[in-house]
Order: structure tokens, then sequence, then C-alpha cells
């Protein structure tokens, strides 16, 4: 036995001073973590910085990590960008830039400028010319094939390049041709000033400047409008509506428990128009209204206690006796 354990103790010391990790050593010679941490000397045992680029030199020492970086070199020297080198081979862009010496990167310059080269190279120059030969616009061109207008521009001979109009084109209305006896007939007819702007397509001012003051159904320009009289508000002490119940069985009502609310359905009024008839020092409070209103179920304490002892939650009580869970816990 002790035989054994001294040769485990150098086999795991060998392994360990070649660069293997406690979790390799471990996994080769099937043991545990804790057994190889207790056979290797402290002084020999490495920090996690140097624990971790251990690891990492000897991870990229296994075939598949060259082999992979040997593809990411090889994808992005061919001029494919990060994220599509990424896209191809299934991993991270950060794993495609860890996998690139510092010399083998492209600066942002040269990354931008083998982008425009290569999108360039997509976009098709014949039909470009030919449609901007036939009328079409930079940036039309530029919305059409998803580019900036000054890519477009490098596309076309400077020989078929258009001056810049110096007037701008007239703006077609999407209405009708307007026509000052057609638009006085049909005003005249009874059409409106607004259905005609609206046929149209122009404003309420223009149908009126083509229409003789004579003619206009409207208020002329030097006219001021007139002021409408305004309503008069019923003055206090005036008339009172007429109800169905006396003001003497309406306060019998209110002092017998009935509701304002239930008392104006029954004379076919608002609750308002009902405490009106009512004296102040007669009317109750809101509290005194919403316990008459909502009274609540004569449940005692000894009957919440009970059903709280049969296993009941204070949901199911609550739902039992008619009242909320809140005040049931107050009442228990």
């Amino acid at each position: 036995m002790a035989r054994n354990l001294k040769v485990l103790s150098e086999m795991i010391r060998s392994r360990y001073r070649e660069g293997a990790s406690i979790a390799v050593v471990a996994r080769e010679l099937g043991v545990s973590k804790a057994t190889v941490q207790r056979y290797v000397p402290a002084r020999e045992r490495r920090d996690a910085a140097a624990a971790a680029r251990q690891r990492h030199r000897n991870r990229a020492q296994t075939p598949y990590e060259q082999a992979l970086r040997a593809q990411v070199v090889r994808l992005y020297g061919s001029g494919m960008p990060q994220q599509r080198v990424a896209a191809t081979l299934g991993i991270s862009v950060e794993a495609v830039v860890a996998r690139l010496e510092p010399s083998q990167r492209r600066s942002k310059q040269e990354a931008a400028r083998l982008a425009v080269e290569q999108q360039g190279e997509l976009l098709p120059q014949e039909e470009i010319v030919a449609r901007y030969v036939q009328g079409a616009t930079m940036a039309e061109l530029g919305r059409l094939y998803g580019v900036h207008p000054t890519t477009i521009r490098r596309r076309i001979p400077d020989d078929l390049i258009r001056p810049r109009a110096s007037v701008p084109k007239p703006r077609t209305r999407s209405g009708r041709v307007l026509v000052d006896e057609e638009v006085c007939r049909r005003y005249a007819a009874g059409e409106s000033a607004y259905a005609l702007a609206r046929e149209f397509g122009v404003s309420v001012h223009t149908i009126r400047a083509r229409i003789p003051d004579a003619d206009w159904r409207g208020r002329t320009p030097g006219e001021t409008a007139v002021p409408l009289p305004r309503p008069t508000k019923p003055r206090p002490g005036g008339v009172r509506m007429v109800l169905a119940l006396s003001d003497e069985e309406i306060l019998a009502r209110y002092r017998a428990g009935q509701s304002a609310t239930g008392i104006g359905r029954t004379a076919g009024v608002d609750c308002r128009t009902i405490l009106r008839r009512i004296p102040e020092h007669e009317r109750r409070s809101h509290l005194q209204a919403q316990r008459l209103n909502r009274p609540a179920p004569d449940v005692g304490a000894d009957t919440i206690r009970a059903l709280r002892a049969r296993g009941l939650t204070w949901e199911a009580i609550a739902a039992e006796v008619g009242l909320s869970a809140k005040t049931v816990r107050a009442r228990a």
C-alpha cells in the first residue's frame, strides 16, 4: 500500500511539473483534486493567474485548437470581417480576436476600406449607371441598394454626372385643376367651401378668393362676428323640480335607512337631487352610508377561531363568512 502511494505521489508531481493542471492530473490518474493537491508541495503550486496561463497554453497545444486557429487566420486573411468569420465557424467575435496575433489584425481604417470595396463589388455598376441615365437620383439609388449616395457616385463616370438643378421642380397637387368658373357655379348651387377645398386639394381661403363677395354666404372681410347670447343660469330660489315623492316622504324614507341612490332610483332622479331635499344635519356621513349600504355579517371572533382550528386558511374563512381576509384577521 505504501509502495502504491509513493508511485502515485511521484506520478502526480511529474505530471504537474510538466504543466498539467490539478484537474487534468486528477482526471488522468482517477483521483480527486484534493488528493493531487495533497501530494504537490505548496512551494510548487501555481497561483490562480499562473494556472490560468498554463491552462491556456495547454489548450492551445491541442489539435482542435490548432486547426481552429488555422481556419480563423485563413478566413480573416482572405478579407472576411471578424463577424463573418465568427458566424462561419460558430464561435464568438471575441474568440476570433483571441486567436489572431496583434500583427495579423487589421486597423479600423483598413477594415472600413476593405468593407467598402467588398460592398462595391456586389453592386451592379452597369445597372446603376443605366438607372442614373434614365433620371434616377443618387439618393434614390442609395436607398434602393442600401448604400450611401457617395458610394453610388463612385460607380458613375464623371462625364455622366448631371449638374445640380438651380430651379426646384414644381410641386404638383394631388387634387384636380382649380377652375374659377366651376368653383363659383358649384358654390352657388349650394356646395360648401370646405367640401370644394377638400375636393380640389386647396385651403378654404383659396376657395374664398375665387368667389365674389356678393355670392359669399359667410361673413365679409370687414364684418365682425357677433357673439351669441350666453344662456342665463337659473338663480337660487327659483322654481324647483317637481318629484314623484314629496320632501316629507323623501326624508321619512331616508330616516328609515334607505339610501339617497335608492330613493333617487324610485323617483327617477339623481341622488344629488335627493340630497338637496334633506337637511344638512340629517345627512349621513360617508362611513355611516357605507356601513348602512354594505352591512357586515354578524360573525364573531369565536366563529372565526373555530373555523381556523379546523385548518381553514384566512381566504377560505373569508369566502365562507362573506368578509374580506383582512377583516377576518382583524376580528380574530
